[in-house]
């Protein structure tokens, strides 16, 4: 079962676009104002969620729908703890692992508007403990602006193997420190993208140097306290583990089995990898970021700051990867600018993602290894992309009522399941489970009774769906190309 939270639908999931040459549309009998509704694209999104978590052998999913400064779905899918069968909710706790560096590279922003470092400072003149020695005589500085790209060259680790199941024995900063002379570059500074958790570890040390504050107390008191942020954290809350905290769990076996995953804490790492949110938590976060972007007063940094992090910094040579000041910056499917980042820690997969020009943003975290948070992501996204501008009508029309075709219908051996629900004044199939639900989505266009027809790409019809009802007068099945699908009772 789903544990899901719609904030204000009557609000939020519609969006109300002005039709400037109204005149036009009241002569003809057309409302003046166009909506976007979002509600019945909700309901496809929990279906499907509900629908891949099971298909997908998740413990647990949580998600939530950001649109500018509103939250306009959270949802949550499956248990946080197995053992327990305790069901997650849209506050369930995981470890955001990577998304941590987003915090680190903040507070080293906040320190270059206050003067107190340059990005282009070297970082043996800032940290004293730095000794990493660099391999290749010609070599350009490693600076503040290589780390926030992940492109000085450093090593992607510190030099203990704690990502080792089954303890991930993680070194405390001091013990890093100590070893950062046995280490050495893999490369020239500013030649490749090479992902390092080392450099943004060093990163939040130069925070606790320059500030002269601990790292951790320097985040919560200028960052996550300020931004309203109750449920994150620089260290995963032990005392929660396995209520609101969701317990982590491994990859798949050949078996299909997830086996628990041992709790951890990150140490001396905690700058690259060892904080802990909620989804509703970042939607804040994302928020936060789209209000600054349209505003030209600070708040946490000025707008320019975050517009600077957000602008591609770094280019590989492959010409594939792009980044920003420690934001990942992509181009989206919609060919839209996105940024975020993506975390993996021992049991857990979480993302943030952020459409600057649409202001939406999604995040979604999973209770376990070996999958991909942002395949969730791009389905949300897909399915919501199908939700059109359309002219609400005011003369009423005799429609049928479209509820009761609602539902899941067989499809094997071919395929699992399809679930049908409402659209528009439309039916709409879509297939499950499917890796790319805004691909896997049909509509239908209502006949007369009980007979249906596909709308096809062009908006000419296609054939026909005819549903079947028992004695009761109940749907149970529907033909189509000659052949039946039966209603499933769940």
């Amino acid at each position: 079962m789903a544990y899901l939270r719609c904030v204000n639908k009557s609000t939020f999931m519609v969006k109300y676009y002005f039709i400037l040459f109204f005149s036009l549309f009241t002569s003809i009998g057309i409302s003046q104002d166009a909506t976007k509704n979002y509600a019945e694209a909700l309901t496809l999104v929990e279906v499907w969620l509900e629908a891949q978590k099971d298909f997908d052998n998740l413990p647990g999913l949580t998600a939530v729908i950001v649109d500018d400064q509103e939250v306009i779905w959270s949802g949550a899918f499956g248990l946080s703890n197995v053992e327990e069968s305790i069901k997650a909710t849209d506050s369930t706790i995981c470890s955001i692992c990577s998304i941590s560096k987003l915090f680190t590279s903040i507070a080293i922003m906040q320190l270059y508007e206050d003067g107190r470092l340059r990005l282009d400072d070297r970082v043996r003149d800032l940290l004293p403990a730095y000794k990493v020695h660099q391999k290749y005589i010609n070599s350009g500085p490693i600076t503040i602006r290589s780390l926030l790209t992940h492109s000085s060259g450093l090593p992607r680790e510190a030099a203990y193997p704690y990502w080792t199941s089954p303890d991930f024995a993680f070194p405390s900063k001091s013990q890093i420190d100590q070893k950062l002379g046995d280490q050495e570059t893999l490369y020239p500074s500013s030649t490749y993208f090479q992902y390092s958790n080392l450099g943004l570890t060093l990163l939040g040390e130069i925070v606790e140097e320059v500030s002269g504050i601990p790292y951790d107390e320097y985040i919560e008191q200028f960052i996550l306290n300020p931004l309203g942020l109750a449920d994150t954290r620089t260290y995963l809350p032990e005392q929660m583990y396995g209520s609101k905290l969701a317990v982590g769990y491994s990859s798949e076996t050949r078996k299909g089995v997830r086996n628990k995953v041992n709790l951890f804490q990150a140490k001396g790492i905690v700058p690259a990898a060892g904080f802990s949110s909620n989804v509703l938590d970042l939607g804040k976060f994302a928020s936060w970021q789209f209000r600054l972007r349209d505003t030209t007063v600070k708040e946490i940094l000025k707008p320019a700051t975050i517009q600077y992090m957000h602008n591609v910094h770094w280019t590989d040579p492959d010409w594939k990867t792009t980044w920003g000041l420690g934001f990942v910056v992509y181009k989206g499917s919609n060919g839209n600018t996105w940024v975020g980042h993506g975390g993996s820690c021992p049991g857990y997969r979480t993302t943030i993602q952020l459409d600057l020009k649409n202001k939406m943003a999604y995040s979604v975290m999973i209770n376990a290894n070996g999958t991909n948070p942002s395949k969730y992501v791009r389905g949300i996204q897909g399915i919501l992309k199908k939700v059109k501008v359309s002219i609400k009508e005011t003369a009423a029309e005799d429609k049928p009522n479209l509820d009761e075709f609602v539902g899941y219908y067989n499809q094997m051996p071919w395929w699992s399941e399809s679930y049908i629900s409402t659209w528009n004044g439309k039916l709409v199939s879509l297939g499950l489970p499917s890796e790319k639900p805004g691909d896997s989505m049909t509509f239908y266009k209502h006949i007369e009774g009980d007979t249906f027809r596909r709308i096809r790409d062009n908006d000419e019809l296609g054939e026909t769906l005819v549903f079947e009802r028992d004695d009761n007068g109940k749907i149970i099945r529907y033909i189509r190309h000659g052949n039946y699908s039966r209603k499933i009772d769940r």
